[in-house]
């Protein structure tokens, strides 16, 4: 296991429930890019693969809890257009 990698994903991963929290108070997604959401989604899918295929550790279940993060804060982007486009109606 590589302390590095695992530094890198705790930090990555530590602006994300901050992110969540954010979408889900504010209901409105200035700011946000779904495109870079599904960047991100993208890069830890790879490096979940990578683990699974070449070199499983434990460090696998931080990749995990990261895509969770980002999959949320997407799943809220939706919810937020969602609620946008119902605010515009009234």
């Amino acid at each position: 296991m590589s302390v590095f990698e695992a530094g890198m994903l705790v930090c990555f991963g530590a602006a994300w429930p901050i992110s969540i929290y954010k979408s889900y108070k504010s209901r409105v997604n200035s700011g946000k890019s779904i495109i870079f959401l599904f960047v991100v989604i993208t890069g830890y899918v790879s490096g979940i693969i990578h683990k699974l295929l070449y070199s499983f550790d434990m460090v696998i279940f931080l990749y995990i809890l990261n895509v969770l993060m980002v999959s949320a804060d997407a799943a809220l982007y939706f919810r937020n257009k969602r609620l946008m486009k119902i605010g515009e109606k009234h």
